[in-house]
């Protein structure tokens, strides 16, 4: 049943709104707590009951984190780091190209060069070497090296760890495990097929931190002190939201104690990639996934895989200047490339239908560097699990999304043990994949079968989820305030949007380049303003343009606006429809 009677809006789409339940729950906690109702429909909407409330809304890391040792392997991983740091012997990190492994990577390296020593980094080439440790890299580094430390990879490696002779391995990963592990000193990882799933949201550098906390307990009972790593939280941050790890639990606390870490602007790199990217506002979870998070993955997709962690390690501000304009011109070369691959991709899923459980497409020559990014368009577009194939001759290589609810990685996994895939892995929200070009179809196929069996595919395509209803004269800067208290908002916890019913325009003009500007009223006096972006040469904008004092049912979240040191609140409007007639939002 649509929400206000919106079964198609103006982009579309049909609005759907809280169910009877949700509704309920959010009454129930209105009553106990007598906060605004608008938080309270937040809320219940992210499962959070009465007694919850004072902890949720300010989550203590000391209470959410949990004892490292609870993950198997976690006790014999930080005692060989450890050692092979106070004895000074030579130390590689092995990381994964993306953020997630960057981050990693430079949690590991700037603890290391903080105890005193330092470690050597390897990042393998997208292209050159693809994912995760390779047989030749493994074999040299261990002729240089006493430890290998693999970060955000490892897990599915057995050949190439076998191949690191005479070399301890330790693994700190999250990507989903198979029934056996490579021969190795340790394999920490939550998503083992012998761990009991709690920690399996973590992203590989909230297992890296948990191990340099297990360090740091090491060095205690020792009687020394290490490195502060509440200061490092910035870096999980990062990592957990561009990993598109589950906002909840101790990812939550992480996310929001690094967010304040970020916001004091101590560490070089994320400095000067703020400033190039001219982030002028304290860092939200956005900015770490849509601002900063791209232009880190930049290097690993289209440029030099290091680049990242290298930029993220760094404590020289020159170094970092450098680093971060060189992203951000690869940043701007990635979009280039990724806009063609998308239009050719969206095209081609339009051509197979969008309605299916998997959404997917595959094309000769497409960047392996930006088929995942592609993916994501795609997943958004269509709310289901997507895959993005680039065609190389005889195989491809390619990358999932999933939507919440349908675990892709053990999918992928299962069709690699099934021999429809030379190799695929990645956790629930994210996969990689080779693929023979013999067996595209098959495996496409057998993939949409086993996400339909999870429920993929069985939500609209176009549907607007709403938390409630709010007039115009309730959105201020202090409920603003309150909502931003149940975040960080992301994967796992999306942000607030509400449905602003039956409102009159004032005016609405175009600013930039095809933005408008909205005045919106409830007829009694209140009003608010709103932006919607992008909307001008729409059939949403061309109807609120020429609106010739209709009234409409509004879509969208709220959001403060700091301009000239002023400080306003505005609704971020992303749809609407015509009501129906005055009253109608009381139906």
């Amino acid at each position: 049943m649509s929400y206000l009677g919106v079964a198609q809006s103006l982009t579309g789409r049909r609005w759907i709104g809280p169910d009877v339940e949700c509704e309920r729950q959010a009454e129930a906690l209105a009553q106990a707590t007598h906060l605004p109702r608008p938080l309270c429909q937040v809320l219940a909407r992210l499962g959070v009951a009465a007694p919850e409330v004072p902890g949720f809304l300010d989550p203590k890391l000391r209470d959410l984190l949990p004892d490292p040792r609870s993950l198997r392997d976690m006790d014999k991983a930080a005692a060989r780091i450890l050692q092979a740091v106070t004895r000074r012997e030579r130390i590689a990190v092995f990381a994964d190209y993306d953020v997630d492994g960057g981050a990693s990577a430079a949690l590991l390296l700037d603890w290391i060069q903080q105890m005193g020593h330092a470690a050597t980094l390897y990042i393998p080439d997208r292209i050159e070497e693809g994912y995760g440790p390779n047989v030749p890299a493994m074999e040299k580094l261990a002729r240089d090296h006493d430890l290998i430390v693999c970060v955000d990879c490892g897990t599915l490696s057995h050949d190439p760890i076998a191949a690191a002779k005479g070399a301890d391995v330790v693994v700190l990963d999250h990507h989903l495990g198979g029934e056996t592990l490579p021969d190795c000193l340790a394999v920490v990882n939550p998503n083992r097929q012998d761990e009991d799933g709690a920690l399996a949201h973590l992203c590989a550098a909230g297992v890296v931190f948990l191990c340099l906390v297990e360090c740091g307990r090491l060095l205690r009972e020792a009687g020394q002190r290490g490195p502060d790593l509440m200061a490092m939280l910035d870096l999980v941050a990062l990592a957990t939201v561009a990993d598109v790890a589950p906002l909840r639990g101790v990812n939550r606390a992480l996310v929001r104690q690094g967010l304040q870490v970020m916001a004091r602007r101590a560490r070089a790199g994320l400095v000067a990639l703020s400033d190039v990217a001219r982030l002028d506002t304290a860092p939200s979870a956005y900015h770490l996934g849509y601002v900063l998070g791209p232009r880190i993955n930049a290097g690993g997709r289209i440029g030099q895989a290091d680049l990242g962690a290298r930029l993220l390690a760094t404590r020289d501000r020159h170094e970092a200047e450098a680093l971060a304009e060189r992203l951000d011109r690869l940043n701007t070369e990635r979009r280039e490339v990724e806009e063609a691959v998308r239009a050719a991709a969206v095209a081609q899923a339009e051509a197979r239908g969008l309605d299916a459980p998997l959404v997917w497409a595959a094309g000769e020559g497409w960047h392996p560097g930006v088929v995942g990014i592609v993916a994501s368009r795609l997943k958004e577009l269509t709310n289901r699990p997507a895959v993005v194939i680039g065609l190389d001759g005889a195989e491809g290589k390619g990358s999932g999304r999933s939507v919440s609810g349908v675990d892709l990685g053990a999918s992928i996994h299962r069709l690699a043990t099934e021999g429809l895939l030379l190799k695929g892995g990645g956790h629930k929200m994210a996969a990689g994949l080779t693929v023979a070009t013999d067996q595209l179809e098959a495996a496409m196929a057998r993939l949409a079968d086993l996400l339909a069996k999870q429920g993929a595919g069985q939500g609209g395509a176009a549907d607007l989820r709403v938390d409630g209803m709010l007039m115009p004269g309730a959105a201020s800067s202090e409920l603003c305030d309150r909502l931003d208290q149940a975040g960080p908002y992301g994967a796992g916890a999306s942000g607030p949007r509400f449905a602003l019913p039956d409102v009159q325009l004032g005016f609405v003009k175009k600013v930039g380049t095809g933005h408008l500007k909205l005045s919106l009223g409830d007829g009694l006096g209140a009003k608010l303003e709103a932006i919607c972006f992008n909307a001008f040469d729409s059939p949403l904008g061309a109807a609120l343009t020429d609106h010739r004092g209709a009234r409409f049912h509004m879509a969208g979240r709220l959001e403060i606006n700091e301009w000239n040191g002023r400080r306003t609140v505005q609704l971020r409007l992303e749809d609407a429809a015509p009501s129906l007639e005055p009253g109608s939002a009381t139906r």
